[in-house]
């Protein structure tokens, strides 16, 4: 299965279990930290790719230490990055994550903003299944002409998601209504569908964290697991879903699978490390019952 992301790329400062939350004029502790390839699109391309899926991954990064990190952590990882251009103007984007039981973002977007639609060649589109795009409100550049790459891919036959992410102006704005016209299947979290109101032609699947996932009527309950880091979980989330779905599994099927990727995700630091293979997340939904 051929998908192609057209992504955000930044890494990801994780520091862990802080000791007291910061506040201005103080210095606080925290018990890890790790510097890891970061970004939605790129943490859903590597569980993609984790999954035996051929994924091609679009995106701009900087000639820098954090492109080189970005870059060679996706090859690794046997994501085609053809697709990838390096601009020696500007840096590479990164995220500084603090984590406990839940995390705070602080984000230099650099790189992030850069990649457009005109980015994407016809040519590649033609050879890929799906089309996928997150952190809409972070992707600048692409924002503007995200409806008409979605419907250009349209024309390909393939099918489209999009993962909106945290609006940090919090407007959500109007235009992203306009772009889930073109939207296949679209990934809000709770807090972002309370802010945005679905396209009833799309297939929307909620993330509810720790209260599993839905869509419509259709529940699925969570996973039980301690997680270390939920980094990227929605992420891994994700690319299950797309995993099951373009096989096509039954809607609570994938929905099922991708509670599994997800809660995997959270049991090591950093949003790649814990992703697993297809066995290791139908071992994982064979021998762990979904909580009630």
């Amino acid at each position: 299965m051929r998908i192609l992301i057209a992504g955000e790329l930044n890494v990801d400062l994780v520091m862990q279990n802080y000791h007291a939350f910061p506040a201005l004029g103080q210095e606080v502790l925290v018990d890890d930290v790790s510097l890891t390839l970061g970004s939605a699109s790129a943490i859903c391309a590597a569980g993609l790719a984790k999954l035996c899926n051929e994924v091609v991954f679009a995106g701009k990064l900087g000639c820098d230490s954090w492109g080189d990190l970005c870059f060679n952590s996706l090859t690794q990882l046997g994501v085609d990055c053809s697709l990838i251009t390096r601009d020696p103007k500007i840096k590479t984007g990164i995220t500084v994550s603090i984590t406990a039981k839940d995390r705070a973002l602080v984000t230099y977007l650099g790189s992030i903003a850069e990649l457009r639609a005109a980015d994407i060649p016809d040519e590649v589109l033609r050879t890929c299944r799906h089309l996928h795009v997150s952190s809409f409100f972070l992707q600048k550049a692409l924002r503007p002409d995200l409806k008409s790459l979605f419907a250009r891919a349209h024309t390909f036959n393939l099918t489209t998601s999009l993962d909106p992410g945290f609006d940090p102006e919090e407007k959500w704005g109007a235009d992203l209504s306009d772009v889930l016209n073109e939207v296949d299947v679209f990934f809000p979290n709770e807090v972002e569908l309370a802010a945005i109101t679905p396209n009833p032609r799309t297939l929307t699947i909620a993330k509810l964290g720790s209260k599993g996932c839905r869509a419509g009527d259709l529940s699925i309950p969570p996973f039980s697991v301690t997680p270390i880091d939920t980094t990227g979980a929605g992420d891994s989330f994700n690319a299950g879903f797309l995993h099951a779905w373009l096989r096509g599994q039954e809607l609570a099927q994938a929905m099922r699978f991708a509670c599994a990727c997800g809660a995997l995700s959270t049991l090591a630091l950093g949003g790649t490390a814990g992703q697993p293979t297809e066995q290791q997340a139908l071992d994982f939904i064979r021998t762990n019952p979904p909580a009630r």
